[in-house]
């Protein structure tokens, strides 16, 4: 099938699961999409139980998607900047300390604490994962997902400050993990003895240099956008920017995701600010807000149909189950502790650490990450289980995140 052929199948299932979800279902969107696309996924793999060959039709439409490359070099960097345009920097600003703690050394707890326990239930559950692969399990599932999360928070109500920690987070946290995975990955590759200078020589090239290179393209933009006053040209350029941008990025083996942030920042508050007209800041808004909810419901079908190619069996879906409370305690360790700590020198809104832990969503990031796993007999368990923690993530946590925020601003602060 040609790659208009898919691209249009997709739009199709998009536009149809979203249809069916508003007039009936009336969930959060994202939410919506994925439980439609799992419940179709289901039903076809019933129906071929019973004769009906439609689950291998399926599957050799999905095995022509590369669903990491597809996340990873195609959406994420025009997700990424839509999400981190309509982030007020100022608000920002104000949490920095918390955000770059959450999205640095929480991360890094949170993977060590994941992978111990996954090492442990792997030799009770007669699994044998190496000790490298438990990492690697760790280092995918512990950082929150920008594109879930903004995609649920937009319904959840929560007070500014707090939105501001969780979207500032999971923003900025995937740079951090994708570093950490590298290295490991490399390692469990190649066995290759890696020493603590090459790794930070890593996160300093990928990371800061991805934070120096969003700075760079984005006041380029910004100074072409303040010379312009016309919003087709304007939105072309902004589009320019996105898609050349991470484009070189991933040419010069710096963060994309960490530079399509600085620059969505840069132009949603400096260019908004000094370089558009209100005509262009309108026009514009429009624009990445239907290309962000587009393509949000394109990877939300995308992730419930997934479910198609993934093998599970008996011990993969009990590994999975059991990984879902290993993921929430290790969220609420890596958070609870640091917030404990800065708790001595700033205020939190009543029961952060609650929130921050059930609101700390887990997506498509964490999915593409795990299929970018070379082929070894530790790859199916781990593809499972954080497909199952990501299904629960979106369908449970999403679902009730809105309600337990309601429930913590009705009851006197406790942690």
């Amino acid at each position: 099938m040609s790659l208009f052929n898919i691209a249009s199948l997709l739009i199709v299932l998009a536009a149809l699961f979203s249809y069916v979800n508003y007039r009936y279902l009336k969930l959060p969107t994202t939410v919506g999409l994925m439980l439609i696309s799992l419940v179709m996924s289901l039903a076809l793999i019933g129906l071929s139980s019973v004769g009906f060959d439609l689950e291998r039709r399926a599957e050799e439409l999905l095995g022509t998607i590369d669903f990491n490359e597809t996340l990873m070099h195609g959406m994420l960097s025009f997700l990424l900047f839509a999400g981190a345009l309509h982030i007020n920097l100022d608000d920002l600003a104000k949490q920095k300390w918390v955000i770059s703690v959450l999205a640095t050394t929480g991360v890094i707890t949170s993977a060590l604490i994941v992978a111990t326990l996954t090492w442990l239930m792997a030799e009770l559950l007669g699994l044998h994962l190496p000790w490298i692969y438990c990492l690697l399990f760790g280092a995918l599932i512990s950082p929150t997902d920008p594109i879930a999360v903004l995609g649920i928070l937009k319904t959840a109500k929560a007070p500014k400050s707090l939105e501001t920690k969780i979207t500032g987070e999971s923003l900025f946290n995937d740079g951090v993990a994708v570093v950490v995975f590298i290295v490991l990955l490399r390692i469990a590759a190649g066995g290759a003895d890696v020493g603590a200078g090459q790794v930070m020589l890593l996160f300093l090239i990928e990371a800061v240099g991805g934070a120096l290179f969003g700075f760079a393209i984005g006041w380029l933009t910004y100074r072409m956008l303040k010379q312009v006053n016309n919003y087709q040209v304007e939105i072309l350029i902004t589009l320019a920017l996105v898609m050349g941008g991470y484009a070189l990025a991933d040419t010069l083996h710096v963060s994309g995701p960490i530079a399509m942030v600085v620059a969505g920042l840069l132009i949603g508050n400096h260019g908004r600010m000094l370089a558009m007209s209100d005509t262009t800041r309108e026009h514009l808004d429009t624009f990445w807000e239907l290309v962000d909810e587009i393509l949000n419901a394109v990877l939300f079908v995308l992730i419930g149909l997934e479910v198609l190619v993934l093998t599970f069996t008996q011990q993969y879906l009990l590994a999975g189950l059991v990984a879902i409370p290993m993921v929430l305690l290790a969220r609420f360790i890596s958070v609870g502790f640091p917030i404990s700590l800065l708790r001595r020198v700033r205020t939190f809104s009543p029961h952060v650490v609650k929130i921050l832990t059930w609101g700390g969503l887990r997506g498509g990031i964490s999915v593409a990450l795990a299929l970018s796993l070379p082929q070894s007999p530790a790859r199916g368990v781990i593809v499972a289980m954080t497909y199952i923690v990501v299904v629960f993530s979106i369908l449970v946590q999403g679902l009730t995140i809105g309600r337990l925020i309601e429930r913590a601003k009705k009851k006197p602060a406790s942690g």
